[in-house]
């Protein structure tokens, strides 16, 4: 393996490292209305258990409601209790085939139990990061031992190493950021 593949390999798991960390962050709750928070909810679905957009559309009536239209009219009941059952503290209520579920207003305490929920989320992406780094860093030096590549050609893959992991540290932390403004927003 050469330095510019061990480079390439670790940029791009860096990459997944940062898509992993923004899902995440999708899932964390805030004021609004995000049909994203339903991901997990699972629905009994003639005797399996499927995630709930494979049964139903999910989009937004508004800013604070989601709205699920079931493919099925008999799921209905299904879905409602899958919602309820989940711990989300989220309450739907049917309007004919629609189901519809607000989000309840959040407290300024759990606002602020949110952001240490997301800075925690952004500490574990930044040691992925560093872990990532440590690997390709590791794997250099391997080749620098075995005399494939030279000391100057290490010492220079490792700066650049660390730039790719400084350039990913921040994008995390402006993830971070912008999520806490979201959470804090009334």
């Amino acid at each position: 393996m050469s330095i510019q593949e061990i480079r390439s390999n670790v940029e791009a798991k860096m990459e997944q490292s940062i898509a992993a960390f923004k899902n995440n962050l999708g899932k964390v709750r805030t004021g609004r209305a995000n049909p994203a928070l339903l991901d997990n909810v699972h629905v009994d679905y003639y005797g399996s258990m499927v995630p709930l957009s494979q049964v139903a559309n999910l989009s937004l009536i508004d800013s604070r409601t989601v709205g699920i239209q079931p493919w099925e009219k008999n799921m209905g009941a299904k879905i409602e209790k899958a919602i309820r059952e989940s711990d989300l503290g989220l309450n739907p209520s049917s309007m004919g085939d629609l189901i519809r579920v607000p989000m309840p207003v959040m407290t300024e305490e759990r606002r602020r139990e949110l952001t240490k929920v997301v800075r925690s989320e952004g500490e574990g992406a930044k040691v992925a990061v560093r872990s990532l780094r440590r690997d390709a860093n590791e794997a250099v030096k391997k080749l620098e031992k075995e005399k494939l590549v030279s000391e100057d050609e290490q010492k220079r893959s490792e700066a650049d190493i660390q730039k790719l992991t400084d350039r990913y540290i921040v994008e995390v932390d402006r993830l971070v950021a912008a999520k806490e403004q979201d959470i804090m927003a009334v």
